[in-house]
C-alpha cells in the first residue's frame, strides 16, 4: 500500500475515532440539554395553561359569588317589605276564602250589629251595646280570618317535603323543572296542589318563575316556602345542582316537622295544665251561678262588680298570654 493512501486511511480512521470520543463525552450532554429545554417548554407551557384555567375559574366564581350576594340582596328586600302587616285582602288569599274584601267588610259590619242588637235586648246600655257590637264585628272575623290561615299553613307544610321529593326526583330522572310543577299542581293534596297550580298558570301566561314564587310565598307566607324560593331563585341565576339543593331542603323540613312534633309532645303536659288553669275561674263562676245566682250577680249589676271583673280578666288575659308564651316554641 503507498503512503499516500495509508496516511489518508490512518486520518479517516483518526476523525473517526474523534467523532466517536466526541459523541460519547459530549453527545449525552447535549441531549439531556435538549430534552430538558423541550420539557421545560413543556411544563411551562402546561403551567400557563393551567394558571389561565386557574384565573378563569377564579372568575368564575368570583362572578357567582357576586352574582350569589346580589340575589341575596333582593330577596332580603323583598322579605323586609313582606314584613309590614299584609291587608284583608292578602289575609283572604292565605286562609284560601273566595272572598272580596268588600263582601269581608259588609258580613263584619251586620255581624257586628247583630251581636250589638243582641246585647241591646239583653238590657245592656247602648255605649256597652256600640262597644260590644264594634269588638266583634271588627275582631271576631279578623280571628277567624287568622285561625284559618294559621290552619291552612300547617296543612302545606306538612305536605310540602313530599312535594319537594317529586321535584328531586323528577330532576334525577331528567324531567324539566316545569314538569315537575305540573305533576305536584295534579297529584298533591290540598293546599299544596292548588298553590303549584297556580304557580303553573303563572308560568304558562309568560310570568317569570322568580315572580310566581314570589306570589306563592305571599299567598303562603311560611319559612318553608321561602327556603324553597331561594333555592330556586339562586339555582335560576348562578347554577348549580337543583336535586341536591332540594334533596338538602327537603331532609331540613322533614327534621323541623319532626322537631315540632317532638316539642308538642313534650310540652303537652304544660299546654293542658295552662288549659285547666284557665278555664278553673268560668267554671268556678258557673257553678256559683247554678247554686247561688244573686251572689254573682253583684259582679254584673253593681259598679264595683263590674270594676273587679275589669280587673279580674285583664289579669286572667295576662296571665294566659304569658303561659302561651312559655309553652310556644318556636323552631
Amino acid at each position: 500500500m503507498s503512503t499516500p493512501l495509508m496516511m489518508l486511511l490512518v486520518a479517516m480512521l483518526s476523525a473517526v475515532t474523534f467523532a466517536g470520543l466526541g459523541f460519547v463525552l459530549f453527545g449525552q450532554k447535549i441531549a439531556t440539554a435538549e430534552r430538558r429545554a423541550r420539557r421545560l417548554e413543556f411544563v411551562t407551557g402546561k403551567a400557563n395553561a393551567r394558571g389561565g384555567q386557574a384565573a378563569r375559574a377564579q372568575t368564575e366564581t368570583r362572578d357567582r359569588r357576586k352574582a350569589l350576594q346580589e340575589s341575596l340582596k333582593q330577596i332580603e328586600e323583598k322579605n323586609r317589605q313582606r314584613k309590614s302587616r299584609p291587608s284583608i285582602k292578602t289575609q283572604l288569599g292565605q286562609a284560601g276564602i273566595a272572598m272580596t274584601p268588600k263582601t269581608f267588610y259588609i258580613f263584619s259590619g251586620l255581624f257586628g250589629l247583630f251581636v250589638a242588637f243582641m246585647a241591646l235586648i239583653l238590657g245592656q246600655s247602648p255605649l256597652v251595646c256600640l262597644a260590644i257590637g264594634f269588638a266583634a264585628g271588627g275582631g271576631l272575623p279578623r280571628w277567624i280570618v287568622g285561625m284559618a290561615c294559621g290552619r291552612r299553613q300547617k296543612k302545606f307544610v306538612d305536605e310540602f317535603a313530599n312535594s319537594l321529593e317529586v321535584i328531586v326526583r323528577g330532576v334525577k330522572a331528567g324531567l324539566p323543572l316545569n314538569e315537575c310543577l305540573q305533576i305536584i299542581a295534579r297529584e298533591s293534596s290540598e293546599p299544596v296542589r292548588s298553590e303549584f297550580a297556580n304557580v303553573v298558570d303563572s308560568l304558562a301566561l309568560g310570568v317569570p318563575l322568580e315572580e310566581a314564587l314570589d306570589k306563592m310565598v305571599e299567598r303562603v307566607p311560611v319559612p318553608e316556602v321561602n327556603f324553597f324560593t331561594i333555592v330556586l331563585s339562586i339555582q335560576q341565576k348562578t347554577g348549580g345542582n337543583l336535586s341536591e339543593a332540594l334533596g338538602n331542603l327537603a331532609s331540613v323540613l322533614r327534621d323541623r316537622k319532626l322537631m315540632k312534633a317532638k316539642i308538642a309532645a313534650m310540652s303537652s303536659e304544660a299546654k293542658t295544665s295552662a288549659m285547666i288553669i284557665g278555664f278553673l275561674p268560668f267554671a268556678v263562676t258557673l257553678m256559683v251561678y247554678l247554686s247561688s245566682p244573686d251572689y254573682i250577680m253583684l259582679l254584673f249589676t253593681e259598679k264595683t262588680g263590674n270594676v273587679m271583673l275589669l280587673f279580674g280578666g285583664g289579669w286572667m288575659a295576662t296571665g294566659i298570654l304569658v303561659m302561651r308564651n312559655m309553652i310556644n316554641f318556636k323552631i
